[in-house]
């Protein structure tokens, strides 16, 4: 009697390797599953992406008038200068200031002047229109700032910092 054989033909291929493309694609998934809500949880939360930035609508600031608003939960001084606080502002020797520099690389329009509104020194929060200068005074220890919140009296190492700020129109900005 004669065995009837069957010929195999191979492809290359087997069961064993379907079931290892099978489970690693499964895997891929899970990993994705599992590992996006984790990487999702680290973005900012709405609170927080609506105190990233702060719109600022500059018509309702008269010439000679500052107005306070909050931005990432510190005071930001908006001042629409006069001709006068601009010409002081930019009258003053750089060379002999504590921290020099100039007016127009503080402002992007000279009339509006936006300032964190923070004392360097201790971090107080200067009083607007006072002071030497008619600039701001920290009453905390004594330092002045002028017309452009630079620090020219007092224990301030520093000039009052200037926030990122961009004119979305001539009469709006976006701080931040």
């Amino acid at each position: 009697m004669a065995e009837h054989g069957t010929a195999a033909v191979h492809t290359g291929e087997t069961r064993r390797d379907f079931l290892y493309v099978a489970t690693a694609a499964v895997s891929v998934v899970g990993v994705g599953a599992v590992g996006w809500p984790i990487v999702d949880s680290m973005n900012p939360t709405a609170d927080v992406l609506a105190l990233a930035t702060t719109e600022v609508d500059l018509v309702p600031i008269e010439v000679g008038q500052a107005i306070t608003v909050v931005w990432q939960s510190k005071p930001v001084f908006v001042r629409h200068r006069t001709d006068q606080e601009i010409a002081a502002a930019a009258d003053v020797a750089i060379e002999d200031l504590r921290d020099p520099q100039a007016d127009g690389d503080r402002v992007q329009k000279p009339e509006w002047l936006i300032l964190i509104g923070i004392c360097t020194h201790l971090g107080c929060i200067p009083i607007g229109y006072k002071g030497d200068f008619n600039g701001w005074f920290c009453p905390c220890h004594g330092s002045h700032y002028d017309t452009s919140g630079r620090i020219r009296v007092g224990p301030a190492p520093e000039n009052l910092k200037v926030p990122p700020y961009t004119f979305t129109t001539d009469t709006s900005i976006v701080i931040g």
